[in-house]
């Protein structure tokens, strides 16, 4: 069963017409890429290109990047479901408590700390009605889209809601279409030959994929079944003559690290050690993807109306133990998925549109992952986009795309992960940050203490200035405060004294 007309009012429907125009509202593809770092790609988005783009072969993402723009400051939540929350609602992830990853229904993901419990935080995730327990009610994008006219589909990792919650099935939050999308936010297997299940090793069936059956038993790895499927989709739009908005999100480059024999054997004959051949080659597989679908939009005559963004949910996975030695795999950034720092955080990001966007063009202006719902939704020609029963705390990029006035300089960025994540790393667990212009802050909340860096000048965040610019850093801390307060964010509770950790 669906359930479009339990979240979005006649009222609502009727406010958010179609938008009237000569010209066809354009397609829109999201390709988002799961755990994939700022460097893991040849494509450089540092100042020059490093030892770390030469290792990875992404041509396709060289070729997307060669038909627009790439923005080399773009940021998301440190792991996944916050940031796919915020791209859903435009909401940040301190407003909309999925401040975690999700999972089982009214369970916690949180590791234990010593001193201080994790706040009652939205366990079960998005959900399209109201007055469901720990989840945040919200309309989301697709829905928007539906009602639009768009024909919305779903390809691969979802992980918007726990299990046998309403946002576990993407049908249920606007998308006409769903494949493989569920509550978990890993594949049991890449391999098809398993089935994509975790069986194979005896691991817990709950990542094991659905809806690939025609694939098992077959030599075919996830993302090209994933990417056959979402072309599959995408043509029968086509031919239905409706504009489309393809949500390609890849389970890929997630763990489990496993072998695409497709280009493990030259990664291996370059030198890299198995676990980062695996890598590597679960990388350019993820490419082959994205050119597939950009090959198969020249196909069927539409790449001239169809936009195309390309990001990630969250830094790599440097500090989970990829193999090497902890934050090699981001440099010049520090640390990697689950941190403050911005290896945690910051992601490779890339917008082809057509006829819009400069070609082979930069943009170092910071965006961030809530920005893609208002975004989407001025690309789409949507109107009355306040109506929406959320605030929205994005902003849309499509000025930096048209190459118009930068936005305001002084604009704030909040991160907020008051958890225990599990791996062990610099920055990882139970902080906040702000960033304004060049200057970030971090409040870790079990020691109460700041740091401070100037990204301008200290982008591998080696030297902080907290004691030697007191009145900077209590001013990034009081606008931090200041949101903190508006949005009524969550903090962890102090075991000692069963007292909440104070507001930075």
């Amino acid at each position: 069963m669906r359930f479009r007309s339990l979240f979005i009012t006649l009222g609502l429907l009727a406010l958010l017409a179609l938008p009237t125009r000569a010209q066809r509202p354009p397609n829109i593809v999201v390709f988002l890429v799961d755990d994939m770092g700022w460097q893991d790609t040849s494509v450089p988005f540092h100042t020059a290109i490093t030892a770390l783009n030469r290792k990875y072969h992404t041509p396709n993402m060289e070729r997307l990047a060669a038909r627009g723009m790439k923005f080399t400051q773009a940021y998301a939540a440190t792991v996944c479901s916050p940031s796919r929350v915020s791209l859903m609602t435009g909401l940040n992830a301190a407003r909309h408590r999925v401040t975690n990853w999700t999972l089982r229904k009214d369970t916690s993901t949180d590791g234990k700390h010593p001193t201080l419990t994790p706040p009652e935080w939205n366990v079960n995730g998005l959900s399209p009605v109201a007055g469901v327990p720990r989840t945040v009610h919200a309309t989301p994008l697709p829905a928007i889209l539906q009602s639009n006219g768009y024909h919305t589909i779903h390809v691969g990792k979802a992980h918007f809601g726990a299990l046998g919650t309403l946002g576990e099935n993407p049908l249920n939050l606007g998308f006409d279409v769903n494949v493989a999308g569920h509550a978990a936010g890993a594949p049991g297997s890449y391999l098809g030959q398993y089935n994509f299940s975790a069986a194979w090793r005896k691991g817990e069936r709950v990542w094991d994929t659905p809806g690939l059956e025609k694939y098992h038993g077959q030599d075919i790895f996830l993302t090209e079944a994933l990417t056959r499927e979402a072309n599959a989709a995408v043509n029968q739009a086509i031919a239905q003559k409706k504009p489309f908005y393809l949500y390609l999100s890849h389970y890929a480059v997630h763990t489990p690290i496993e072998k695409d024999d497709r280009y493990f054997a030259k990664y291996k004959a370059a030198g890299l050690t198995d676990v980062e051949a695996m890598f590597a080659a679960l990388v350019e597989g993820m490419d082959k993807s994205l050119g597939d679908v950009m090959d198969n939009l020249e196909k069927q005559g539409v790449a001239d109306n169809t936009i195309i963004l390309f990001l990630a949910d969250n830094g790599s996975l440097s500090a989970h133990g990829r193999g090497g030695e902890l934050n090699t795999h981001n440099a010049p950034l520090k640390s990697g998925k689950g941190s403050a720092y911005e290896g945690g955080t910051r992601i490779p990001m890339i917008v082809s549109w057509p006829q819009n966007t400069k070609a082979n063009s930069i943009c170092t202006t910071p965006v961030i992952i809530e920005d893609v719902f208002p975004t989407v939704l001025e690309w789409a020609g949507v109107k009355n986009a306040k109506l929406v029963q959320q605030p929205i705390d994005g902003q849309s990029f499509v000025p930096l795309l048209q190459g118009k006035a930068a936005r305001k300089t002084d604009r704030a960025f909040v991160w907020h992960y008051p958890h225990i994540w599990g791996p062990k790393g610099p920055g990882i667990e139970l902080y906040s940050a702000i960033r304004v212009n060049d200057w970030k802050l971090i409040y870790f909340h079990a020691e109460g203490r700041r740091e401070l860096y100037n990204l301008a000048k200290d982008i591998g965040e080696q030297h902080d200035l907290a004691q030697q610019n007191p009145k900077m850093a209590a001013r990034l801390s009081q606008h931090l405060r200041k949101y903190f307060v508006a949005v009524k964010a969550q903090m962890p509770l102090e075991k000692s004294t069963n007292q909440l950790v104070p507001l930075p």
